[in-house]
C-alpha cells in the first residue's frame, strides 16, 4: 500500500531501485495489499497502474501489464489470496477475482471470477473452491 510517510516511501524507491538492477524486474509497491510475496523474484514487471489486493504470492518471470488500447485499455486489478505461476501474463483492464491460481505459461486478458484456476494459452477458466489453498504463505491479517 501507498503511504505517506517520506521515510518509507525511500525505501521502496531504493529498494525498486535494487530489483531493477539486481533482479531485472519493476515493480511499483504504490497499489500493493499487504501480504505480498515474491517467489524467486527475478524478472518480473508490476505495471504502476496495477492494483494487486492482499495475500498475493508471485513466482518468477510474470508480467502485469498495460494494454495501450482496445476495449480492455488499462491496467489488472488483482483480488486478494491469488497466487500467480511462472512465466505468467496478465495485460489490459481486467479483473481477477479473489482465491484465483493462475498457472504457469498463462496468458489472462479476460475476467476471472472468484475461486477459479486458470490455465494455458489461450486461458482456460475452471471453477475450485478454495484454489489457492497451500499455496499461499505468506497470511498477513488486517
Amino acid at each position: 500500500m501507498y503511504s505517506s510517510n517520506p521515510v518509507i516511501r525511500s525505501i521502496f524507491r531504493i529498494m525498486r531501485h535494487r530489483m531493477a538492477v539486481n533482479r531485472c524486474s519493476e515493480i511499483s509497491f504504490q497499489n500493493i495489499a499487504g501480504g505480498f510475496h515474491l517467489s524467486h523474484g527475478n524478472a518480473i514487471v508490476i505495471n504502476a497502474q496495477a492494483k494487486i489486493g492482499a495475500n498475493c504470492s508471485l513466482r518468477n518471470g510474470i508480467t502485469i501489464g498495460v494494454e495501450m488500447r482496445g476495449a480492455r485499455k488499462g491496467s489488472p486489478t488483482i483480488g486478494d489470496r491469488v497466487w500467480i505461476g511462472p512465466s505468467a501474463t496478465i495485460v489490459g483492464k481486467v479483473v481477477i477475482g479473489n482465491d484465483v491460481l493462475i498457472g504457469a505459461n498463462t496468458y489472462v486478458n479476460f475476467d476471472v471470477p472468484d475461486h477459479s484456476i486458470v490455465i494455458g494459452n489461450p486461458g482456460k477458466i475452471i471453477h475450485k473452491d478454495n484454489a489457492t489453498e497451500a499455496y499461499i504463505t505468506n497470511i498477513v491479517e488486517n
